[in-house]
């Protein structure tokens, strides 16, 4: 019994740091890849499914390492320059150097943890690493929620500085589980962030500004109905926090695919194919392809219908996202088709070819000299 009762603040204080619980992790990470541009929809679905499935794994890791409780969460209503200017130094050594290292850790770490995983996914799309790319991205979205979660934003997380304790695991776990039902939402088409470092502290200050909502709408809840457990209680703090929470986790989904697509296209915007995780490369590789590759002036794409099921959308698109041309966007009956295309008007740079019947997409990278 008393090895039962050792272990219970343990697992009080892993509940306390699991941002959003398992299933808003999935929420957020799983509608990040609504937000992918065509450039990047090859990634679906295996690539993305890792990412949403393990969206958690680094809770996990906290009980075999001591160092990944600091990388979700950061106090940042701690440090005395942000209370006066509403910014801290973007750069962990700046911070350790005037506040100390033990502050900047204990405080917590989570910009930075964001920013370092963000480059080792851009490192794994650079050699083509495919299956340590989509778990690099499934930590990228676990440390792009907690940002996007206020109360791993702030010092009085579990709301223990205001007399609110539970308020953590009440709000982003019990509240979430109840209403997820309700948290649907269409993110943003994703777009490349010109400065990472800027974009990810910018939307941890922005997230702060719902603390103080969180707080006040769960001590009106709790002076309403009396306690902070009860059905009546829930829909009172849905109520207050339902929109934004939305709103929260929507702009989280559209964080990551921004963050994800930034990556790749640093990297240089590799293609893959075979997909290598766990799928077969016949159907896409066969559906469409280029010659020649590189091309000068005049390419040649061939694709492939099977079906009458919906128009067939052939597009040209840059590295950048942006829609070139459209070639196609009719149906057609099933059959094989060549498309000659005069490209003397792209200039030199990478491109990519996009077919799409329905919800397939398939997608082909070419080079214009």
């Amino acid at each position: 019994m008393k090895k039962y009762l050792s272990i219970i603040p343990l697992l009080l204080l892993l509940v306390l740091l699991s941002s959003w619980g398992s299933r808003g992790h999935r929420i957020i990470s799983s509608g990040s890849a609504q937000a992918y541009p065509l450039p990047l929809c090859f990634l679906k679905p295996n690539w993305t499914g890792i990412v949403t499935n393990y969206a958690s794994e680094a809770d996990y890791r906290k009980d075999t390492d001591p160092t990944e409780a600091s990388r979700h969460y950061i106090d940042i209503d701690v440090y005395a320059e942000f209370l006066q200017t509403g910014k801290i130094s973007q750069y962990i050594d700046s911070n350790f150097l005037l506040h100390g290292y033990s502050f900047v850790l204990g405080h917590g770490i989570l910009p930075w943890a964001t920013l370092t995983t963000f480059d080792s996914l851009k490192a794994c799309f650079q050699r083509h690493d495919w299956q340590r790319s989509a778990l690099f991205a499934a930590d990228l979205g676990h440390y792009v929620g907690d940002g996007h979660n206020p109360l791993h934003i702030t010092e009085n997380f579990n709301g223990q500085l205001t007399g609110q304790e539970g308020i953590h695991s009440h709000y982003e776990t019990s509240m979430v589980g109840r209403y997820d039902n309700l948290l649907v939402y269409q993110p943003d088409t994703a777009h490349l962030i010109s400065n990472v470092r800027d974009y990810i502290f910018s939307f941890i200050y922005l997230n702060h500004c719902y603390v103080d909502s969180i707080l006040a709408v769960d001590a009106a809840a709790r002076a309403a109905v009396g306690n902070d457990y009860s059905t009546a209680y829930y829909q009172l703090l849905w109520t207050g926090t339902g929109a934004f929470t939305i709103d929260l986790m929507k702009r989280g989904s559209e964080a990551l695919a921004n963050l994800i697509y930034t990556a790749w296209v640093q990297a240089g915007s590799p293609v893959f194919y075979p997909l290598g995780i766990g799928e077969s490369a016949s159907s896409a590789a066969m559906s469409l392809k280029i010659y020649p590759n590189p091309v000068t002036s005049q390419a040649t794409f061939q694709y492939q219908v099977t079906s009458f099921s919906a128009p067939i959308i052939l597009q040209v698109w840059d590295a950048a996202g942006r829609l070139c041309e459209t070639l196609v966007d009719r149906v057609q009956d099933p059959g094989t088709y060549t498309l000659p295309w005069n490209l003397t008007h792209l200039s030199s740079g990478s491109y990519y070819c996009v077919l799409r019947q329905g919800a397939e997409t398939h997608s082909r990278q070419f080079i214009v000299q």
